[in-house]
C-alpha cells in the first residue's frame, strides 16, 4: 500500500520572544518547510486565532500548535485547557515548547493533555535542530487528524 504525500503542514507558533520565534522561522526556512508558520505572541492572540475571530477569520486551521508556556495576558498552560475542552480544538496537537526544565511544568503541561513536552535547548544548532525534528515526525512519521470526521 502506498502512503500518500503529506499534505503541507500548518503550524501556529504561540511565543512571545521575537527572537526564538525567529530561530523558528529560519529553522524551518533551512530545512524547505513544507507548509505555514503562523505566529501569534499570547494566549490571548492564540485564541482568537484558533477559533477564527476577527483578523484571524480566514486563517486555516492549524495541524500543529507549538506552545509556549510563560507569557503575557493568557499563558500556554490557560491556552492548553481552553484548547483541550474545546471539541473543535481538542484534536490538535500541541507541542509544548518552553525553556522550563521544572517538574511541575511537565506535569502541568501533561494533565492538561499536551502530546509533547520539549525543554527549549540553549544553543542555537541544537534550538534548529529541534525545531527540525519537530517538523519531520508531524509532517512526516505521525499521522494527524482529518479536517473533519470520516463519513459513516
Amino acid at each position: 500500500m502506498k502512503i500518500p504525500p503529506a499534505k503541507p503542514l500548518e503550524i501556529l507558533l504561540v511565543e512571545d520572544n521575537r527572537g526564538e520565534a525567529r530561530l523558528v522561522e529560519e529553522a524551518l526556512a533551512e530545512m524547505e518547510f513544507p507548509g505555514n508558520l503562523s505566529v501569534v505572541t499570547d494566549g490571548v492572540e492564540a485564541m482568537r486565532f484558533l477559533r477564527r475571530i476577527g483578523i484571524y477569520a480566514a486563517v486555516p486551521k492549524p495541524d500543529l500548535v507549538l506552545l509556549d508556556l510563560n507569557m503575557p495576558r493568557m499563558d500556554g498552560r490557560a491556552v492548553l485547557h481552553e484548547m483541550k475542552k474545546d471539541e473543535e480544538l481538542q484534536k490538535i496537537p500541541v507541542v509544548v515548547l518552553s525553556t522550563s526544565q521544572a517538574d511541575d511544568d511537565v506535569w502541568t503541561a501533561y494533565h492538561l493533555n499536551a502530546n509533547c513536552y520539549i525543554t527549549k535547548p540553549v544553543e542555537m544548532d541544537q534550538f534548529i535542530h529541534v525545531i527540525q525534528s519537530i517538523q519531520n515526525f508531524w509532517h512526516t512519521t505521525a499521522r494527524l487528524p482529518p479536517s473533519s470526521p470520516p463519513e459513516t
